[in-house]
């Protein structure tokens, strides 16, 4: 025998209808026998139904309201972020046509603020590059010192990013374990989204919604170091793969190197407009002196200006 009951509920906002249903399991439950397997099939679709909606069958009789305000930022989050875990879904058509159109302005919008945050975050990590090339650059290549920041740099992702959050999640989840949370962590911030962990959603959750604020902070944070971390990766030239499979390099095409950034302004460019380089035309054999990047012109020549196809003419 089965003890089960499932309640659905319309939510009427004002002058807007949204067709959000909340189910849960009521405590006034009702008593049905299990006499074929399409009693079986039966209930287990409705289970289906509820974990659709992103509400857990087992032990629901307290669940609270689906649609929080932490929850709705958490899943807002997770669209314009592009995580996408899958496990809460608008339903209707008006919600699914918002989602569309919220999603269309807001993956671009995030990608600028996150953009703009990095490159706050540029200016520390330049000054800490500075700090190591002037600390180690009379003992070690430029190169080897780049190596040690962008180890820094990686470090400072895992410990702050996945290991301590990993933790945080392993003491507030009642069934995770650290290698899940860490999973979880791992999962998120690199925005594959898979979905089989997400937290809050576990049974008799305290503070929920703040739990979701938290969580959401965390993602946008994370998302924000991770994008951090791969700036200073690619400013390494002996590390920049897109260099290897690209056809025209970019010293023969100014305008792709006025368009590449700043680590692939030229050999020995890096983050923050920092040049390292060996310098073995000084007496003293110095190396890895740091300078500032020289003023660029970024005025167009006549002969960038003019189309490629006239240019063949041209000569001909």
């Amino acid at each position: 025998m089965v003890i089960f009951h499932l309640r659905g509920e319309t939510v009427h906002g004002g002058s807007r209808r949204a067709n959000a249903y909340k189910f849960q399991f009521s405590s006034r439950l009702v008593s049905s026998r299990l006499t074929g397997a399409d009693d079986l099939e039966s209930l287990l679709e409705v289970v289906v139904q509820a974990s659709n909606r992103g509400v857990p069958a087992a032990q629901n009789v307290s669940g609270g309201p689906n649609w929080s305000f932490g929850q709705s930022l958490f899943f807002s989050s997770t669209v314009v972020t592009t995580i996408g875990y899958g496990h809460v879904t608008p339903l209707s058509k008006p919600g699914k046509l918002f989602c569309m159109v919220y999603a269309i302005l807001g993956i671009p919008l995030t990608l600028v603020l996150l953009s703009a945050l990095v490159e706050r975050l540029l200016l520390p990590a330049t000054a800490l590059l500075r700090t190591l090339n002037a600390s180690l650059g009379h003992l070690y290549r430029p190169f080897t010192i780049r190596l040690v920041h962008l180890a820094i740099i990686v470090l400072i992702l895992v410990i702050f990013f996945l290991v301590i959050p990993a933790a945080a999640f392993a003491a507030l989840e009642p069934d995770w374990g650290f290698l899940d949370s860490f999973y979880y962590c791992f999962i998120s911030l690199t925005t594959i989204g898979l979905g089989d962990y997400i937290p809050g959603d576990s049974t008799g959750q305290e503070y929920r919604p703040l739990y979701k604020v938290a969580t959401t902070f965390y993602l946008l944070t994370g998302l924000t170091f991770l994008m951090l971390t791969l700036t200073v990766f690619y400013d390494i030239p002996q590390l920049n793969l897109s260099t290897v499979f690209s056809t025209v390099k970019l010293d023969e095409d100014p305008e792709k190197m006025r368009l590449s950034g700043s680590g692939l302004m030229g050999p020995g460019y890096g983050i923050g407009g920092l040049v390292m380089r060996d310098d073995y035309n000084h007496h003293d054999q110095r190396r890895s002196v740091v300078h500032i990047r020289p003023h660029l012109d970024d005025s167009p020549s006549p002969e960038d200006t003019t189309p490629v196809h006239a240019r063949d003419m041209r000569v001909h």
